[in-house]
């Protein structure tokens, strides 16, 4: 049996979208002939909301190592608030101890705490390990350099530097690249020509359907984020906002306005509900949707909740909503995590996304809703039209085609890891 130690910042009961990867990961890699363990920071260092419960996920035979974390409360001070760069001497310690003491025949970081991966360097030279990354976002991005100053990231002029400095040392050495998007792989390729002769592989999240059986079981156990009102038929998003979405969330209310006006005695029926748009801490985050709403004159319609909420209310959440959107970036490498969840609510679904983005693709291969361009803006108000008012009639079940959707589940996307980390260690 083969042995990979996992490096993942985050990881439960840290409610982070980067770590779902490894949790779900967990109880298939020894089917597939490799041994994990984890290394993770401990949670009372890590400034997300806890989801206990998740916990419950995790299989009791899988080692977890956890490391302390240099304090937000200090480093703020300077600047240097990113989990990574707290951890960073903390994970190099306990993991020369950890290869000291046990071979390991591979290390794996996933995580979107993108610093910390330059430890896989350092380990490789002194420990002679090859090491893998996965790539669930871009780590060093143009993306917001043609911005205005207000919709870029907070700290964007450090962190675009940091990522530039930072980004190479873990690439110059790389064994093995695993990543959410072909995009990503393609721009790492070419910035750094090594790429092109070590294996790659794009492997999306995984769909465990574990998750909502948990729900589903313990109904007892969530609230409802939003309010329900008699007659109303209620759509929700869970997920970030951001200025990136403002295309798409404009589009909607676009197609949603046009409904008003048309027929608006069925269309007033209709309430939005965007949920756990912010990373900030609770009571800090800064709505993006509902301010396009106000001005659009939507106020009544459209409800924005900045706080997030555990992963599964989040499900809970889904699970209640008469129908489903997400909204998606303009950006082509973009690929939504949350849409395996969105697909397993087995509900109305509507996504808005760029055509070439692997959301876009996977909903369409299984038939799980509509996909709409945001690139086409003259049809796409339309389309958002149409889909809404054959929501007014008909909100039931999708119509998924879940024997094309089974190649995506956990357990399949589990196996074309261990496939990438044989080869890299071939």
């Amino acid at each position: 049996m083969k042995t990979v130690l996992i490096i993942s910042p985050h990881f439960p009961p840290a409610n982070a979208a980067d770590m779902q990867r490894v949790r779900m990961s967990l109880p298939y890699f020894k089917k597939f002939g490799w041994e994990a363990e984890v290394v993770t920071v401990e949670e009372s260092y890590v400034d997300m909301i806890k989801d206990p419960l998740l916990l419950k996920s995790i299989p009791s035979s899988i080692p977890i190592h956890k490391v302390k974390a240099f304090s937000k409360k200090w480093t703020a001070k300077f600047g240097l608030g990113s989990l990574s760069l707290r951890s960073m001497w903390y994970y190099r310690k306990k993991v020369n101890q950890l290869l000291k003491n046990k071979h390991f025949d591979l290390i794996y970081f996933s995580t979107t705490e993108f610093p910390i991966c330059i430890l896989g360097a350092y380990w490789k030279k002194k420990f002679n390990i090859p090491y893998v990354i996965d790539m669930q976002d871009p780590w060093h991005s143009d993306y917001y350099q043609d911005k205005p100053k207000h919709e870029r990231p907070a700290k964007y002029w450090f962190s675009y530097r940091l990522n530039k400095f930072l980004e190479p040392i873990a690439m110059k050495n790389l064994d093995g690249l695993i990543s959410v998007s072909q995009a990503y792989i393609n721009t790492l390729q070419n910035r750094y020509k090594n790429l092109k002769s070590i294996p790659t592989k794009v492997i999306t999240f995984g769909a465990y359907a574990p998750d909502f059986e948990f729900v589903k079981s313990n109904v007892n156990l969530f609230n409802l984020p939003f309010s329900k009102t008699k007659d109303s038929i209620n759509i929700v998003y869970v997920g970030r906002g951001g200025h990136d979405l403002k295309i798409s969330v404009s589009l909607l209310f676009e197609g949603f306005k046009k409904g008003l006006a048309e027929n608006p005695v069925i269309f007033n029926r209709l309430r939005f509900h965007f949920i756990g748009t912010s990373y900030a801490r609770n009571g800090t985050g800064k709505p993006t949707i509902k301010p396009i709403a106000d001005e659009m004159g939507l106020s009544e319609f459209v409800f924005e909740q900045t706080d997030r909420v555990s992963f599964y209310n989040s499900i809970f959440s889904l699970l209640n909503a008469e129908a489903l959107i997400i909204v998606g970036s303009d950006d082509p490498q973009y690929t939504a995590s949350k849409i395996y969840p969105y697909i397993l609510a087995d509900k109305s679904l509507m996504a808005i996304f760029h055509p070439l983005s692997s959301a876009s693709k996977i909903i369409n291969e299984c038939g799980a809703g509509r996909v709409i361009s945001v690139l086409d803006k003259k049809n796409a108000i339309n389309f958002i039209y149409d889909e809404l008012a054959k929501w007014l009639s008909n909100y039931n079940k999708s119509s998924t085609n879940w024997a094309a959707f089974s190649k995506y589940d956990a357990k399949n996307m589990t196996k074309l890891q261990c496939d990438l980390f044989n080869q890299t260690i071939n």
